[in-house]
């Protein structure tokens, strides 16, 4: 008899994770629709047949040709130049204002939840009046504030974001903080610094990972909403919220304007959400077996 453990007891949970979540077909067929798109996105300079902000007031817009295949805009700019700039955008402020929003979250409800007692009690309150806030309104607010520019989109984004992030870490941590391997670490004289770091938020990661896959397409609609309100994305920059924007203007006289930047984040964000969902199955094997 061979000395190797068997098979079942080999496997990490992560491992097995993994293997759950490559069973998950809608979230592998997100995976691969994002790559692509993220690919498309960060070889735009290669791809994109034009500079996005060349204009020909002359050529004006016209639907898609061989020359221009996803068609030119009322300033003569090519629509699919503009698209793979635009993903650049989208994408860049979906990830750093949920990087923002992860960071203020996990913070404060790891310490609210390691603490406890009283200051847990009045942190939380604070989080509990911040949801009453319009978080739309507050963060219209602070693009005004901060004023219009890519950096205070990402902060003003990910500073609304971190409500949901804190009550999770929270939680996670108040159901931690009292098993066995914390209660070993307090009595061999850990910090709780290193026992935060160390032993509660790995155990934390799970959830964690699922909320920050999910806030990446709720943050990119806001950003298209805002770009909507003229408050995003300022020209000649684009993302797909502001060519969104623009082709509604124009879409009963030019509708590719909306169809190819509208899809193109409609596509992205159920993707986005199918990964969500198929990692939250992967990381909680009951949500599977009640299934």
């Amino acid at each position: 008899m061979s000395g190797r453990l068997p098979h079942s007891f080999e496997v990490s949970p992560w491992h097995d994770a993994l293997h759950r979540l490559r069973r998950n077909r809608p979230a592998m067929a997100g995976l691969a629709l994002l790559l692509v798109f993220v690919a498309a996105a960060f070889l735009a300079a290669w791809i994109a047949p034009y500079p996005y902000d060349k204009t020909d007031l002359r050529h004006g817009a016209k639907p898609p040709t061989s020359q221009h295949l996803l068609g030119t805009d009322e300033l003569g700019r090519d629509l699919l130049t503009r698209t793979l700039y635009g993903a650049q955008i989208s994408f860049a402020v979906g990830i750093l204002a949920t990087l923002v929003s992860l960071t203020i979250g996990v913070t404060y409800g790891s310490l609210a939840g390691y603490v406890g007692g009283r200051v847990d009690h009045v942190m939380m309150r604070i989080v509990d009046i911040l949801y009453g806030l319009p978080f739309m309104f507050f963060v219209i607010l602070l693009m005004v504030v901060l004023g219009r520019n890519i950096l205070n989109l990402f902060i003003a984004l990910g500073a609304v974001q971190w409500l949901t992030m804190a009550r999770i870490v929270r939680g996670q941590i108040l159901s931690l903080r009292s098993r066995e391997f914390v209660l070993s670490a307090h009595a061999m004289g850990a910090s709780p610094r290193r026992i935060l770091v160390r032993h509660l938020l790995p155990n934390a990661l799970g959830p964690i990972v699922v909320y920050a896959t999910l806030t990446v397409p709720a943050v990119m609609l806001e950003e298209a909403f805002l770009s909507f309100l003229g408050l995003g994305v300022q020209p000649p920059m684009a993302s797909w919220g502001s060519l969104a924007s623009e082709g509604a203007a124009a879409m009963e006289v030019y509708p590719w304007l909306i169809i190819f930047p509208g899809s193109a984040l409609t596509v992205t964000l159920l993707s986005l959400n199918f990964l969500g969902d198929g990692l939250r199955d992967a990381l909680d094997p009951q949500v599977t077996a009640r299934r």
